[in-house]
């Protein structure tokens, strides 16, 4: 295990990036960097563009880990790829190009990402936007799925549109029989040029349009943001600020995983659970806008602290829900492992080896129930989880039920949590002004534990204080290619089960 510090310059870092350093290299170091993350000693957080410029957050396998941001410049439109050496970087890299027009060299797969074919425009980050050519293979009639050869095997072609109330994504199965053989995704129907937008607005709009990248996890990214815009522009929120966010990003963890763990019973037919399960999801959702003013409380958190404060009543409705839940979830997680046709359908399917969520750096509930122990608010705490007592659920079997039991292990946390938080409270003011233009020309960068995983957010302030580039990465990009390994050898009726073990979001990784 090499550490950062190794390989890297430190003391040519960028002195106005923060927390964590940013140092431009040559392209024999970003190889070296790649070739590291190649070989599992280090993990990749992200990786985005910047005009002519590719940005490659890394964090290494230290206790805690250290995190940096590698900077090239991509000379002649191109840089090295790093998805030659670790397949994690594959999809950004291709979104990446996409979006910037930079060209990863070597790349190993070629085919576009985000770009269908109808955006009307290539490459609409890059320095000069293009007319895409007719015929190219981003368009839609002429995506290219990977071939796999072998007698009596066919193709299940699933969406883009399903049924329910379900984002758009396509799976093209590969079977034998019953048996999935081969599973691949297409995404990117979500797009919503979000960094498109970002840029140039205000950081008051950012944190708006951020807080919409991923509608379940609104409370994640609007504290990713407003913490990296708060790092950039070097002011702390308020410490009753503070609190109040862990409070929102703890209901928030809570009802998501409610909702999850219900709505995997139901794939499992079992669907007494999932209605159990969808109540106590509503209990949260009630007293979040008892507290709060909006059942998501979305826009709730904002550059400089909170948007609204906790009275009498919105705590009463915290007291009682805290009570319910506590009522209800062991007699729950009881009957979950005691129904033999759950157990049935959950242990053992849709397995996940721990080395393939070491190498992909996968986080959440999936990282966690195949044993990578990992959780940005022990392992790089931000107030106040830094003062606060907490276990981090961790299973080593890898499968649905094994998903499932982290999800109801961290509901139990987030009560445990909650009446931590409460009794300790601070008193004061919830929001400090933000002088945006104290942070002209500074970078800030922040990660967030959302109910998936670590969201990563980082930005770069123009001279006028306004949002020159903005990056946000879900959890679920470093999840979906995992789902693809989950399902091999499984049986297509057992997709949906696995899908929903998994809940990655579209719209997150479509940007």
């Amino acid at each position: 295990m090499t550490p950062l510090a190794d390989l890297l310059d430190l003391d040519r870092a960028a002195t106005t990036h923060v927390p964590w350093p940013r140092v431009l290299v040559d392209a024999d170091t970003w190889l070296d960097v790649a070739a590291l993350l190649g070989e599992g000693g280090w993990t990749l957080l992200s990786l985005w563009a910047d005009a002519a410029r590719v940005h490659m957050a890394i964090a290494d396998d230290a206790v805690p880990p250290a995190v940096a941001v590698v900077s090239l410049d991509a000379e002649d439109g191109g840089y090295p790829s790093v998805g030659r050496y670790h397949p994690a970087a594959i999809r950004l890299e291709r979104a990446l190009r996409d979006l910037s027009g930079l060209q990863p060299e070597g790349l190993p797969d070629p085919r576009p990402w985000l770009d269908h074919g109808t955006w009307g425009v290539s490459a609409p980050l890059g320095a000069s936007q293009g007319e895409p050519a007719a015929g190219t293979e981003n368009a839609p009639e002429s995506y290219a799925f990977l071939r796999v050869d072998g007698e009596n095997l066919h193709e299940i072609p699933v969406g883009p549109v399903h049924a329910g109330v379900i984002e758009p994504g396509h799976f093209r199965f590969t079977v034998d029989g019953e048996t999935v053989v081969r599973l691949e995704e297409r995404l990117g129907y979500t797009h919503k040029g979000l960094e498109s937008l970002l840029a140039g607005s205000t950081l008051d709009h950012a944190g708006r349009l951020a807080g919409r990248a991923s509608g379940d996890s609104t409370v994640a990214y609007a504290l990713a943001f407003a913490r990296a815009a708060e790092a950039a522009c070097a002011i702390t929120p308020p410490p009753r600020a503070i609190w109040l966010r862990a409070l929102m990003a703890e209901l928030e963890r809570m009802a998501n995983h409610l909702g999850d763990m219900g709505a995997v019973c139901n794939d499992a037919a079992f669907s007494i659970m999932h209605a159990h399960c969808g109540v106590l999801r509503e209990r949260v959702l009630r007293a979040a806008a008892a507290c709060f003013g909006h059942r998501l409380m979305m826009d709730r958190i904002v550059p400089g602290g909170v948007a609204v404060d906790i009275d009498a009543a919105g705590l009463d409705a915290l007291h009682a829900l805290l009570r319910e839940i506590g009522r209800h979830l062991p007699q729950l997680a009881e009957i979950y492992d005691q129904t033999a046709s759950l157990q049935d359908r959950t242990v053992s399917t849709g397995l996940v080896r721990p080395e393939l969520v070491r190498r992909f750096g996968c986080g959440g509930h999936v990282g966690r129930a195949s044993g990578r122990d990992f959780d940005t608010r022990r392992d790089l705490p931000y107030p106040p989880y830094d003062q606060l007592r907490f276990t981090v659920a961790v299973q080593t079997e890898g499968d649905v039920n094994a998903r499932v039991w982290v999800r109801i292990r961290e509901i139990d946390q987030s009560v445990g949590l909650i009446n931590q938080i409460l009794p300790l409270l601070p008193t004061g003011a919830i929001r400090t002004p933000v002088d945006a233009a104290a942070g002209a020309g500074r970078e800030g960068m922040a990660l967030v534990e959302s109910f998936r995983g670590d969201v990563l957010a980082w930005l770069r302030l123009d001279a006028a204080g306004t949002v020159a580039r903005c990056h946000l990465r879900d959890p679920s990009w470093f999840q979906w290619p995992l789902l693809e390994a989950a399902i091999e050898g499984n049986i297509v009726a057992d997709f949906p089960l696995c899908n929903k073990s998994f809940n990655c979001s579209y719209s997150g990784a479509d940007l």
